[in-house]
């Protein structure tokens, strides 16, 4: 199993009751395909760098997880099907990549514990 990382962005003309069902429909196309969610980020409501569909802000999360490489088509479809998804990257994380993320990972539980 890889280690993956992928954000997307939502349209911002979503409730945040919509916004959550949303995360939780790409939680679940994960989890039925066998993959292990090591983190879930919502970064909120954000200002982008460009207009895309005519819309300067969106909604964006972030998902980390470990799962076979077929999952991330399944994955992409599903992003593309979905009216409210914007933009979508995945990326495989190396062993760097993953070393750093788990840190950020425990960083930010730090701060919340706070």
């Amino acid at each position: 199993m890889n280690q993956y990382e992928t954000v997307f962005i939502l349209t911002p003309v979503l409730s945040d009751e919509q916004m959550k069902e949303t995360v939780a429909k790409f939680k679940k196309v994960l989890a039925d395909n066998g993959a292990e969610i090591l983190n879930e980020e919502t970064w909120g409501l954000k200002k982008m760098a460009y207009a895309i569909e005519k819309k300067s802000t969106g909604f964006y999360c972030l998902l980390e997880f470990k799962a076979e490489p077929t999952v991330i088509g399944k994955l992409e479809i599903a992003y593309r099907r979905d009216e409210k998804v914007i933009r979508y990257m995945t990326v495989k994380l190396d062993k760097y990549a993953a070393e750093y993320a788990e840190k950020r990972r425990k960083k930010h539980a730090k701060t919340q514990e706070a």
